[in-house]
């Protein structure tokens, strides 16, 4: 059996916000997407770092979109998951629910 490689929190939070940006899903789109879930900026160039492990991994796959007049007629690389990175954020997820299930300190509170 392949070891499996487990995610980092910001490498989590980079799926989970390449998800929700959807077809907007380049840098900018994702980085916002983090600040605002974790309520602190991260770095652009750590948002990208994660991205391309996650590529590496193939957990997400990019594309060149259109050159556009903004960025003085460059593409910008925009990320989607791949069935991989589903699966490994679905897997992620059900791991958490099972440690954060029946933990008294977190049931209902916030401090």
């Amino acid at each position: 059996m392949a070891k499996r490689r487990h995610l980092s929190s910001l490498e989590l939070m980079v799926l989970l916000a390449v998800m929700r940006a959807g077809r907007d899903a380049s840098g900018i789109p994702i980085s916002r997407e983090v600040a605002a879930a974790g309520e602190r900026e991260v770095p652009l160039g750590s948002i990208y770092t994660a991205l391309s492990r996650l590529e590496e991994n193939g957990l997400v796959s990019s594309e060149l979109g259109e050159p556009t007049p903004e960025r003085g007629g460059r593409s910008k690389a925009i990320f989607r998951l791949t069935s991989r990175g589903l699966r490994e954020v679905r897997d992620t997820q059900a791991a958490f629910v099972r440690l954060w299930s029946g933990l008294p300190d977190l049931q209902g509170r916030r401090t």
